[in-house]
């Protein structure tokens, strides 16, 4: 219930004093260019990484990214920037 409240304050907070809400919600943060470059902020860890597939852990759930010739050009506790051919992004919520 703590959980809950917590969220709904956080998401009041965020329409009220008009911030981002991957600040104060703990959301994810993509940005795409074109289909062979991919940032991801926000993430709490790499899971799985090939020349095909790249699988982050998110504070609910995780995001699948799919393709061709995957390079990891920069990767940070929270941060990635992924080169490549993007084919898909899937959200996996559990």
């Amino acid at each position: 219930m703590a959980k809950k409240l917590s969220q709904r304050i956080r998401k009041w907070m965020t329409q009220k004093m008009d911030l981002p809400q991957d600040v104060l919600m703990d959301l994810p943060r993509i940005t795409m260019i074109g289909h062979i470059h991919i940032y991801i902020e926000n993430h709490r860890g790499l899971l799985a990484f090939s020349d095909v597939e790249l699988r982050l852990l998110l504070k609910q759930g995780q995001l699948l990214v799919k393709g061709k010739a995957f390079v990891i050009k920069t990767i940070l506790p929270e941060e990635i920037l992924l080169e490549g051919k993007i084919d898909q992004v899937i959200y996996i919520n559990d």
